[in-house]
């Protein structure tokens, strides 16, 4: 079983993944006569094949217990999928490259502050979401349309959080 200790996630620890998306950190600018602050183009969203969309959707997940242990991990070939927390969601995010397998070598493992949103690139391996102590609701845009966009590969994992 491969064991590892969640790090706190960072834009440049993240970025062979995706996008971390955060507002804090972000470029802005106003708009609506100034009323609003617009943190614009947080992440780069694929929608890729045959009659794609783009999809806007909520998950409600549930808490899980540390430590993790998960069977497998997830990859999206045909497309871009973004998890942002809606009421400050702390989340493990399990991560390997984009490619046919998974070197144990490459699994990374991240836990987000609760203003933190990931985007995973198309291809990129990842875990189910993982919520933290409390239900979490997530605003999440990953690509609809034609073929499967959905493999798992088994991995026995277990994922700590650091103290």
């Amino acid at each position: 079983m491969l064991e590892l200790n969640a790090e706190p996630l960072t834009a440049e620890a993240f970025a062979p993944f995706g996008d971390v998306i955060d507002a804090r950190t972000s470029d802005s600018f106003p708009i609506n006569s100034g009323r609003t602050q617009r943190h614009h183009d947080l992440a780069k969203v694929d929608t890729l094949g045959e009659n794609a969309h783009t999809l806007v959707s909520i998950f409600v997940s549930q808490p899980i217990t540390t430590p993790l242990e998960l069977t497998f991990l997830e990859r999206h070939p045909q497309g871009s999928q973004a998890f942002m927390p809606l009421h400050e969601e702390r989340f493990i995010v399990v991560v390997a490259p984009a490619g046919e397998t998974i070197d144990s070598g490459d699994v990374r493992a991240f836990v987000t502050d609760g203003r933190q949103g990931v985007n995973y690139g198309a291809g990129v391996w990842h875990a189910i979401q993982s919520v933290l102590e409390r239900e979490g609701e997530f605003l999440v845009v990953d690509r609809g349309g034609d073929g499967n966009n959905c493999d798992e590969h088994p991995l026995d994992l277990r994922i700590t959080l650091k103290d």
